[in-house]
C-alpha cells in the first residue's frame, strides 16, 4: 500500500453511520456487507451511478485495509466466495 493511498483514506475518512441491521459492538458482517453492496450496485447500476458511493465511503471507512484488499484480490482472480 503506497503512501498516496494511505493519504488519500486519510483526507477522505469517516465514520459510517449507525446501521440497524448491525446492532451489535462487532461490525465485521456490517463491513463486509457494505463492500459487497457497493460492488453489487456497481454492476447493477454502473459506475455512474452516485447513490452506490455510499456504501463505498461505510465500507472504506469500517473495514482494515488488508481485508478490502484481500477482497479485491479475490474479486479479480474469480475467488470472491459470494456471487456478485
Amino acid at each position: 500500500m503506497g503512501d498516496e493511498h494511505v493519504k488519500e483514506a486519510l483526507e477522505n475518512y469517516t465514520t459510517a453511520p449507525f446501521d440497524a441491521r448491525f446492532p451489535n459492538t462487532n461490525q465485521t458482517k456490517n463491513c463486509w456487507q457494505n463492500y459487497y453492496d457497493y460492488h453489487r450496485c456497481l454492476k447493477l447500476k454502473g459506475e455512474d451511478f452516485e447513490s452506490c458511493n455510499w456504501f463505498k465511503k461505510v465500507y472504506k471507512s469500517m473495514c482494515p485495509f488488508a481485508w478490502v484488499e484481500n477482497w479485491d484480490d479475490q474479486r479479480e482472480s474469480g475467488t470472491w466466495p459470494s456471487k456478485i
